[in-house]
């Protein structure tokens, strides 16, 4: 089960293609057999994890029931992107680590099956955010923003949500692994947000997922 993700950029004073996109893509995607899962998103402040958001950044994640599918894409997708002369960048991952659930859905499969390969290392985390945290969770995210683009392996990052404020997710390209638990647990401004995260019950869902990235296609500059 491969999952490939979309980031796409529209042109200037294009922004409203790209909200028209969240609501015209929903059709086609389900009723595409071979998508067992899927997610249109918005992203943050020049398509970073920001509380403001990013009018012409877009991101859709899909997942695919079967790999022979990897570069299937619902035809009119592309057709309006290329309309709309979007930039695109596709990531093709294959997950081989995680824990949580999406909506209540284990998307990328209950059991994994990939092993880790010696190639750059996607890190997806999302979570569903309290109301009563929220206040909290954003006074947070700058600091451990600054601290994650200043760490060390990272490749590059996007900060991405399907429902502004609460529903949040992030997803992180790194040079290996070593690099991610560097991160994660050497340095102390992020070890401990997510401690807090934990002991003031902050979310009312999130996910853990590690990925191969098998290949990745164009680039939004």
């Amino acid at each position: 089960m491969l999952t490939v993700v979309y980031m796409v950029r529209f042109p200037k004073f294009c922004g409203l293609a790209g909200v028209f996109s969240m609501a015209l893509f929903r059709i086609v995607l389900w009723k595409n057999k071979n998508i067992s899962f899927y997610k249109l998103m918005g992203s943050g402040k020049n398509g970073t994890f920001d509380i403001q958001p990013d009018w012409l950044q877009w991101c859709l994640l899909i997942v695919i029931k079967e790999n022979s599918a990897v570069n299937y894409l619902p035809s009119f997708i592309k057709k309006y992107w290329k309309f709309f002369k979007a930039k695109q960048m596709q990531m093709v991952l294959e997950p081989y680590l995680g824990h949580g659930t999406w909506d209540g859905n284990k998307c990328f499969g209950s059991h994994y099956t990939a092993t880790q390969k010696n190639n750059p290392i996607a890190v997806l985390t999302r979570a569903c955010i309290r109301f009563s945290k929220l206040k909290q969770f954003w006074q947070h995210v700058p600091l451990v923003a600054s601290t994650m683009s200043q760490a060390k392996g990272l490749q590059q990052s996007f900060g991405v949500g399907e429902v502004p404020f609460i529903k949040q997710a992030t997803l992180s390209i790194w040079e290996d692994e070593a690099s991610i638990k560097n991160f994660a647990y050497s340095m102390q401004q992020h070890k401990q947000v997510v401690q807090k995260t934990r002991t003031e019950n902050w979310y009312s869902e999130d996910m853990f997922t590690r990925f191969n990235v098998l290949e990745v296609n164009g680039s939004l500059k």
